[in-house]
């Protein structure tokens, strides 16, 4: 292989993988600071893609999702196939909205909908997807830090698969603003990924 074609090929994908997670996080709380009402310890951000705006949330999950699919392969081995994972179920849950639910969007009546539609289970399905894969990537990541000797690395991938685990176990056993510790985990494997795929090389 040409490593001079290669490096720069790398180079351009780690850019994209780079730029997912802040991307995703700058549209989705903004939303969340100005979209009526809206309550992060009530909504998951994944609400946001319901209603007359939901179509911004919607192309910020596939756009995020995409630059993650191509970004990728850039981190190599077993990485890899857990961010396209990760991407995949992005895009996925972005194109399969979840129901309007609990007062939002605003005029929607309190509590969860009587029942499911096929695109809200949908969604549901493929946000796991990516968040088991996600999670598990950043503990791959670990183990991979680790054998290099990058203790710091290895310690702080860890907290993130971790913050990503305890959040999603939290909001699942119906604690309080579950929804806020889960949107916490997520934002924290996400941009550690994001991190690690800014660095120079």
């Amino acid at each position: 292989m040409d490593t001079t074609l290669a490096r720069p090929a790398v180079s351009a994908r780690l850019t994209c993988l780079a730029l997912a997670a802040p991307l995703w996080t700058t549209v989705a709380l903004a939303q969340a600071a100005t979209r009526d009402g809206f309550d992060l310890t009530r909504h998951p951000l994944s609400a946001l893609g319901t209603g007359e705006l939901g179509w911004v949330q919607i192309t910020n999950f596939v756009v995020a999702g995409v630059l993650v699919l191509i970004g990728a392969p850039g981190l190599g081995g077993a990485v890899s196939w857990l961010l396209g994972g990760y991407g995949a179920g992005m895009v996925a849950a972005g194109l399969l909205v979840p129901d309007p639910a609990d007062g939002f969007p605003a005029g929607t009546p309190a509590g969860a909908p009587s029942a499911l539609s096929w695109h809200a289970a949908g969604h549901l399905a493929a946000g796991s997807i990516a968040f088991l894969a996600l999670m598990v990537a950043c503990f791959v990541l670990g183990r991979r830090f680790a054998r290099a000797g990058d203790r710091r690395d290895a310690v702080l991938s860890v907290v993130a698969g971790a913050a990503l685990l305890l959040g999603n176990l939290w909001a699942m056993s119906g604690g309080r603003a579950g929804t806020l510790t889960l949107a916490v985990g997520v934002i924290t494997a996400m941009l550690w990924i994001s991190a690690v795929a800014a660095r120079p090389r």
